[in-house]
């Protein structure tokens, strides 16, 4: 499962399941309730006063599938919209919002994971490869639709990696991490 801000292509929250169960999916979006919170209530918090249909509040766009619905309720309903049961040729079909960035990304990592012929020996190596995916895509890998950019410098979240954005990455997160223990 997967979650990317239209604007910047920025991966928000992902989680690699077995099965998206209602408890897996509240676990995905417990991720972005996590991090995003704060923003969405900030929103919530400037338009709250308007009446319900005229409030601009942040979207939540997805598929079908019910349980996205469910867990979304659960945790984002009051302060939120939800634009539920979008197909991926929404625009031909007239509707304002799509979910093309998150099928591109999906597609990418099918491509990926089809040369890869299943080579994952465990859950937990599948799991490593898509959390090193999201990292490169948010950190390392530009953008062409952010001119260059990655999507976390879209995202204004600046961390001097310069050249070899991979290897910089990796030395700034150790460093980091042992001067915080």
């Amino acid at each position: 499962m997967n979650c990317i801000d239209h604007i910047t292509k920025y991966v928000t929250a992902h989680l690699f399941v077995e099965k998206r169960t209602l408890d897996k999916c509240k676990e995905f979006l417990g991720q972005i309730k996590i991090t995003c919170y704060d923003q969405i209530l900030e929103v919530y918090r400037k338009e709250k006063h308007k009446p319900k249909k005229k409030r601009k509040l942040i979207i939540f766009v997805s598929d079908k599938f019910w349980n996205y619905k469910s867990a979304w309720s659960i945790l984002f309903g009051r302060v939120t919209k939800l634009t539920f049961g979008i197909p991926i040729k929404a625009k031909k079909a007239g509707l304002n919002y799509n979910n093309n960035h998150i099928e591109r990304y999906n597609g990418k990592i099918k491509d990926r994971t089809k040369t890869m012929r299943g080579d994952f020996e465990s859950f937990d190596g599948g799991e490593a490869f898509m959390n090193l995916n999201h990292i490169i895509h948010n950190f390392v890998n530009p953008h062409q639709q952010l001119k260059g950019k990655t999507p976390a410098e879209a995202a204004e979240i600046f961390i001097p990696l310069k050249k070899n954005k991979l290897l910089n990455l990796i030395k700034y997160v150790r460093l980091n991490h042992i001067t915080k223990r």
